[in-house]
């Protein structure tokens, strides 16, 4: 399993490395934004752990580089932990977000438990058709109307499966969260983020949704895209 660990801090990415070498990993170390990009692109790891401040790019940026390409499980690392900052890590499509400081324990198993609910997807049919819109979860992308109206990432995916297999119905939060990112992975937070993605994809009008319906204190429902 390789990771590719993007750190300015020296010190720190050593530690890192250290951490992640002994815990089985292949490591790919890189300092700045720029260099981490170039990295992604001819390593192709399995997951990126990055830091916010990095110089010639930051963070932000080589996630939502990232993520308008590929899936590759990405967590954050950064000083900065109010809500705000982290919504924003995950808006962009990260799979985790940890603050600093940390411990070399937590880092661990917050990397084995991204790559366990990233590898272990329920098997479902690879087209998925709900009202007007057509899931392929092969490629993945929705359609409607057989014209492509979005791709989605991995999470996406597997949230939008579940609701349009689930057509109708409504799915409790906690239900999408274990089915999405397994018993230890999400939060409440972090299905919000999604849904807020995946309606900004979906969706004509996403704060007036007509496929992805909000069920207060309970969950979520996919409906018929009608009014």
């Amino acid at each position: 399993m390789k990771v590719l660990i993007v750190d300015d801090d020296l010190a720190l990415a050593d530690v890192l490395s250290f951490t992640m070498r002994r815990s089985g990993y292949e490591v790919i170390a890189a300092h700045d934004g720029q260099t981490a990009l170039q990295r992604w692109q001819a390593e192709s790891p399995d997951l990126i752990i990055l830091d916010i401040n990095i110089p010639k790019l930051d963070g932000l940026s080589v996630c939502r580089q990232i993520r308008d390409q590929d899936d590759t499980p990405i967590i954050i690392l950064s000083v900065r932990g109010e809500e705000d900052d982290i919504v924003d890590g995950l808006k962009l499509g990260a799979d985790d977000y940890i603050v600093k400081p940390f411990s070399p324990r937590q880092l661990v198993a917050r990397a084995e438990a991204v790559l366990r609910r990233t590898s272990n997807h329920a098997i479902f049919p690879a087209m998925i058709t709900a009202g007007d819109l057509t899931l392929d979860s092969s490629r993945p992308e929705v359609r409607r109307d057989g014209q492509v109206v979005a791709r989605l990432t991995r999470l996406e995916c597997r949230l939008l499966e579940v609701l349009m297999l689930n057509k109708g119905q409504v799915m409790l939060n906690e239900t999408l969260i274990d089915h999405i990112w397994g018993p230890v992975g999400g939060d409440k937070m972090m299905l919000k983020q999604l849904i807020y993605r995946l309606r900004h994809k979906i969706e004509a009008d996403p704060s007036n949704p007509t496929y992805v319906e909000n069920v207060p204190g309970m969950g979520y429902a996919f409906a018929s895209g009608e009014r």
